[in-house]
């Protein structure tokens, strides 16, 4: 196989798995913005995500929220995907949304917090099992805002007791990917704040844990690519959460605040032989200004650039330069791949797999805008908390 060959042969099988929760209406803490013809329902969701699929050919799978998502059968939501050419893919719980976890979720002092946590995570995994999906995604807002509010490690033995009880209750071909966020809502200690605690819990847990690196739980300056390298190193990275950032954790569209960083990453994923199904590359990322749909095709795309980019690093002329100790050379080679326009590359993969290879003006020629605002009138629209 040509090394161009390969290029598109891995553009081809890449699949990118975007968020129930992105077609809803989403903002900030101070306005959410309605827009016309959002989804009311978990299957008008995946709806759109099959139009998504539809115009960039890798966007397979629709991670689910649960109780956000929450539908009385299970079995026939997945049916709704496969019929639209789709599968469902990781299942995120929500233990942050309820009075009872004001002083946490899995980390409460109060036992019988804990157990609620606890019961929703295992609820999870049991939906899991009727949804066919491998991935529980767990996120914690557990923390504590003042000194002395509670004991440290304490909360961090109730914290892997909860993993551990998850942990024995997956199923063979299923995984546990646990994220880590630095800060916020809790403000003075964070219970899984960086890659190193989710890490060790990971590891104490065994192989079916696995860390999430989201690119916008970072302190500012932190070389996210540092990480990527050191997990797939230890065999420990699980997932992404590809977003963008421009304070603290703001999940705007991946790429649009630094897509060198996004070319970064994805040439550490190649390093280290990550372009693979073990490594699940989802988005989750809230569209509150702009239209739902091109923007998550835009996301995809956006991801597509930076990952080709990273292919065509010549690794050969990298390592005889970095053999050298040649500086200048050696960070002109990434520099080179990260200048060349892709998008012609990238339209021959799309006309090839058959679809059209400008996907933004191939949604907006679909009618598919026009059809929903004209037919989603009435009910409840999809948002932030639902």
């Amino acid at each position: 196989m040509t090394e161009l060959a390969a290029v598109k042969a891995a553009l081809k099988s890449q699949a990118i798995e975007t968020p129930s929760w992105a077609y809803g209406n989403s903002g900030t803490r101070f306005k959410v913005f309605a827009q016309p013809g959002v989804p009311r329902t978990p299957q008008e969701k995946l709806d759109d995500a099959a139009r998504v699929h539809a115009h960039t050919g890798v966007a397979p799978t629709v991670a689910l929220h649960i109780p956000w998502d929450r539908v009385d059968d299970y079995a026939a939501l997945a049916t709704h995907a496969k019929e639209r050419g789709l599968r469902l893919g990781a299942i995120n719980s929500n233990v942050f949304q309820d009075d009872d976890y004001k002083l946490g979720s899995v980390c409460n002092p109060d036992a019988k917090v804990r157990r609620k946590a606890l019961d929703h995570l295992l609820e999870c995994v049991d939906i899991m099992d009727a949804t066919g999906s491998r991935d529980l995604k767990l996120w914690f807002a557990d923390g504590t805002n003042y000194p002395g509010q509670d004991d440290i490690r304490s909360r961090q033995d109730r914290l892997a007791e909860a993993l551990q009880a998850v942990y024995e209750r997956l199923g063979d071909d299923q995984r546990m990917l646990l994220e880590y966020k630095f800060f916020e809502p809790a403000f003075y200690a964070t219970d899984v704040p960086d890659w190193g605690t989710a890490y060790a819990h990971c590891l104490k847990l065994g192989e079916k844990a696995q860390v999430v690196v989201d690119t916008g739980h970072h302190a500012p300056g932190t070389n996210i690519e540092f990480i990527v390298a050191l997990l797939l190193r230890e065999s420990k990275l699980g997932a992404f959460d590809f977003n963008s950032r421009f304070y603290a954790d703001d999940d705007l569209m991946v790429g649009a605040a630094d897509p060198f960083q996004l070319f970064r990453i994805m040439y550490e994923v190649i390093r280290g032989g990550g372009l693979t199904p073990e490594v699940a590359f989802m988005l989750d990322q809230c569209h509150n200004i702009e239209a739902k749909i091109p923007a998550i095709i835009r996301s995809v795309m956006n991801v597509q650039e930076a990952t080709v980019k990273a292919l065509l690093v010549d690794p050969d002329a990298l390592a005889a330069a970095q053999a050298a100790g040649d500086v200048l050379e050696s960070n002109a080679v990434l520099m080179d791949a990260y200048n060349t326009d892709v998008r012609p590359l990238l339209a021959e993969v799309r006309e090839e797999l058959g679809i059209d290879p400008d996907p933004m003006a191939a949604y907006r020629r679909s009618g598919w805008a026009e059809k929903i605002v004209a037919e989603r009138v009435g009910g409840e629209q999809a948002g932030w908390g639902a």
